[in-house]
């Protein structure tokens, strides 16, 4: 599926970086219920296909432990909407930037660098705090 245009409804659409579907098994937090309680609307989870493959390479050629943490995460995407962007041959981080802006969506992310950057270009952006919750910085 190909998106061009930007969707219209009341649900927030929140892209996923990689490591968001790693939060669970690094820092046991259920993102599902966590984002429903930090929202308080409904929301569709958006992983960009670009992400998703980084999360099958990484299933299929990280460590051992990267594999089976890539593997739950790619478990994980399964709930969410897997979407293709024209710049699907571009890095992962790129494709985010480009598709939060096009669409202004908000960001689920624990990349530093990435974070920074989105903020810098006022995009909302929803990480982990103290190891414990999600919390979002920016205004949806």
């Amino acid at each position: 599926m190909i998106v061009k245009s930007k969707p219209t409804s009341k649900t927030v659409r929140v892209i996923l970086d990689s490591n968001a579907l790693f939060v669970p098994t690094q820092f046991k937090i259920d993102i599902f219920q966590e984002l429903k309680t930090l929202l308080k609307r409904s929301f569709e989870l958006v992983l960009l296909k670009p992400v998703q493959r980084e999360l099958e390479r990484l299933a299929n050629e990280g460590s051992p432990q990267m594999r089976k943490k890539a593997s739950y995460a790619l478990k994980l995407s399964e709930q969410c909407r897997i979407v293709s962007v024209e710049e699907d041959a571009s890095p992962p981080d790129d494709v985010i930037l480009q598709t939060a802006v096009r669409w202004n969506w908000p960001v689920f992310t624990n990349d530093r660098d990435l974070r920074r950057k989105l903020r810098n270009i006022n995009v909302p952006v929803i990480y982990v705090r103290q190891k414990s919750r999600l919390e979002i910085d920016g205004r949806l």
